[in-house]
């Protein structure tokens, strides 16, 4: 007997503005404790090496969630502008194995943050279709950058103008 696991393949793109110098964004990028909070559904994050952690996330498309351990590192870090993020998980509901590169780039005292990734699914999960999988990644993807900007956004009403 065999079975068959599907898979499903998806790109991840876009560009996000945040009102933060590129230095504070890109260390907020790398620290583990903000990631930790900006992640969507993460519920611990531990370092494992240099730039490796071991994740702890709850997650979901559609009908079908889970608990995922996932594995993550940071490479190819040119500070501080770029770095490539790996991402593999397994849990009850399937794999997700992924990359994704960011670039942030200065824009008048403001940061652009341009993002692409890959993303594979796999197991139950996959099931629910490409469709489906495709909109709640977009969706957590501004989850995640909404919870970044919020972390390290400048506040224009905290300046005293000296």
């Amino acid at each position: 007997m065999s079975f068959v696991v599907e898979v499903l393949s998806l790109k991840i793109e876009g560009t996000h503005k945040i009102n933060a110098p590129r230095e504070r964004i890109f260390a907020a990028l790398i620290n583990p404790d903000i990631l930790q909070k900006c992640i969507p559904g993460c519920e611990q994050m531990e370092k494992t090496g240099d730039n490796q952690y071991k994740a702890r996330l709850t997650a979901g498309v559609g009908p079908v969630k889970g608990v995922f351990t996932a594995t993550i590192s940071l490479q190819d870090i040119i500070a501080p502008e770029h770095y490539k993020l790996v991402v593999e998980g397994k849990g009850q509901p399937g794999f997700v194995k992924g990359s994704g590169e960011l670039t942030l780039k200065d824009a008048d005292g403001a940061t652009d943050i341009q993002y692409t990734g890959d993303v594979n699914v796999g197991g139950l999960i996959a099931s629910v279709g490409q469709r489906m999988i495709q909109a709640t990644a977009n969706l957590l993807t501004a989850r995640f950058f909404r919870s970044l900007e919020a972390k390290t956004a400048v506040n224009p009403a905290s300046f005293t103008g000296t």
